[in-house]
């Protein structure tokens, strides 16, 4: 791994997860570990309703998952939800900023203040802005969030990448902006399963992966276009997961989470 990336963040043991504790960063990790596979599940916390996001993170909280906080909630209960759920969890923070350099950079800062374990931007923002992103939370020290870069969203077919005027196909596009984030200097990308081991092959070590489309055997693929099961992630080697509606959505959510951890860690 190259030593000019910022030290990550540790893992916490199931004691520290049961007893809810501030997030205190020490010595850099390489990614998740393996042998861990319930602290490679973030669950997105996908609610309008703070309240319901709080109950859901408690009652999840004890499996030693993180959480995502994407734009509903956030629009929802703002920085000081984010800074209290911060404190007690992992929270990857996916709000995927794109702008200018300047504009990204105060704003993964402030991220980096609110104590959260991780951040998104846009590949597509370009070097000057991922740069920027990164150069900013350098200047964190050691509390710093994970630096990711969005790629193509899952959501996301040819069709509709081509409707936007991109001409590389999805594939392409993903590997080009990889390899954006990886002259950078990013933690990681955020993109499809179907990416996953194109990723790990071309950047072996050097760029860690977020995974959404996650869905377990049986489940919806929703608005979701390029989506595979968590065993066949892990077995591309891919390192975090994001699971939402097949947990949130659930009858009993700590049961399908406890389900697709099962499904990560089995052989």
């Amino acid at each position: 791994m190259d030593e000019t990336r910022p030290n990550r963040w540790r893992k916490f043991t199931q004691d520290e997860v049961d007893s809810q504790p501030e997030n205190v960063p020490v010595e850099a990790v390489e990614g998740p570990d393996p042998g861990l596979p319930a602290e490679r599940l973030l669950v997105a916390l996908d609610f309008s309703d703070p309240l319901k996001a709080k109950n859901l993170a408690a009652e999840l909280a004890p499996l030693g998952v993180g959480f995502k906080i994407g734009l509903e909630l956030y629009m929802a209960g703002g920085p000081a939800l984010v800074e209290e759920l911060a404190s007690r969890y992992r929270i990857f923070l996916d709000l995927k900023f794109h702008d200018i350099p300047n504009t990204v950079s105060r704003a993964v800062k402030r991220a980096a203040a609110m104590g959260v374990w991780m951040v998104n931007v846009h590949a597509s923002g370009g070097k000057a802005m991922l740069e920027a992103a990164r150069e900013a939370l350098a200047e964190t020290g050691g509390r710093r969030p994970l630096l990711f870069a969005v790629t193509v969203l899952t959501s996301m077919d040819e069709q509709a990448l081509a409707e936007t005027g991109c001409s590389l196909g999805v594939q392409e596009q993903v590997m080009k902006l990889a390899a954006l984030a990886e002259e950078c200097k990013l933690d990681g990308v955020v993109c499809s399963p179907l990416e996953v081991i194109s990723v790990k092959k071309k950047f072996p070590g050097e760029l860690l992966t977020v995974t959404p489309g996650i869905r377990p055997a049986g489940t919806e693929h929703n608005d979701q276009s390029r989506v595979a099961a968590p065993k066949e992630v892990i077995r591309t080697g891919g390192d975090y997961l994001v699971a939402g509606r097949p947990v949130t959505g659930a009858a009993e959510p700590f049961v399908a989470a406890e389900k697709i951890i099962r499904e990560m860690g089995a052989e």
